[in-house]
């Protein structure tokens, strides 16, 4: 966050003075990547929080809705960075100061670094709002990039070609990295909307966890597996087909061991509840 903000000032500053709005573009990107980060930091709390009376579910769709707030924002700054480089396609204005590529190849180098690190946490925690942090930090790159093209487009054409319409050329680059932030915008919202409406997850998490329930002896088979993402845990439900002559109590330690290899195959499981039936071939 204390990277971010000073990136926002340095950029928007460097934006103003050396006449390129597609540096303002980005430290509005870079401003909404503080707040962004702030919300994450929140759902985070929030959802690692344990189950309670009122909550005997645990608090982890804090964390969706973080992420959900943070792909929101995303869309807000498109539109809002799209809206202003139209307009300042159709106003006449100089071209932007060379100088301005420097501050863009830093903020470049510094946004990609933090994309890197915070994607790693994401992987390693398996955080849907963490990963949508480290793509507003991609995103912030992308649009650096672009506004890089897009200065020294001006500046080329400015210089060799003679034409003060090339001018806006740092202009159309921001209206291009609008459209990048508007699809990361629109991929993060989806998963998001995945985790609140309790979307199955993909196969890679499924199979282990199905893998691990039918390892098991006296297990025939499995009649449903139902897998819902709360949070950075996984909630699970499955119905076990058994034996059915098997006394309660040898059926109530067979699901013991089925809940205790599914946690030991799939460590972000955090509930397993296992509905125990008899199988009939």
């Amino acid at each position: 966050m204390l990277i971010n903000a000073a990136l926002a000032g340095v950029k928007l500053t460097a934006g103003i003075i050396g006449n390129t709005y597609a540096l303002v573009a980005d430290a509005i990107e870079s401003a909404a990547d503080v707040f962004a980060s702030l919300i994450v930091w929140g759902g985070l709390h929030i959802g690692s929080q344990p189950a309670d009376e009122d909550h005997p579910y645990g608090h982890g769709k804090a964390e969706a809705l973080a992420t959900a707030a943070v792909s929101f924002m995303l869309l807000g700054a498109a539109v809002g960075i799209a809206f202003e480089a139209i307009r300042e396609i159709r106003t006449p204005h100089l071209a932007p100061a060379p100088w301005t590529l420097g501050v863009l190849v830093t903020v470049m180098v510094v946004k990609w670094g933090l994309a890197r690190r915070v994607g790693a946490v994401s992987v390693e925690t398996g955080s849907s709002a963490v990963e949508a942090d480290a793509a507003h930090h991609l995103s912030d790159a992308i649009t650096s990039a672009a506004a890089f093209i897009g200065i020294s487009l001006a500046l080329v054409g400015t210089r060799f070609w003679g034409g003060r319409g090339w001018a806006a050329a740092d202009d159309w680059a921001a209206l291009v990295a609008a459209g990048v932030i508007a699809f990361n915008g629109v991929s993060m919202t989806r998963a998001a909307l995945y985790d609140l409406m309790d979307r199955m997850p993909e196969e890679a998490v499924v199979a282990p966890i199905r893998a691990a329930a039918l390892s098991i002896p006296g297990v025939e088979a499995i009649e449903q597996l139902h897998v819902r993402k709360a949070g950075l845990a996984y909630r699970v439900t499955l119905h076990v087909q058994a034996d059915g002559s098997l006394p309660l109590h040898d059926a109530h330690v067979l699901s013991g061991r089925v809940k205790s290899a599914i946690r030991a195959a799939a460590p972000r499981v955090n509930y397993v509840l296992v509905h125990m039936e008899p199988y009939l071939g």
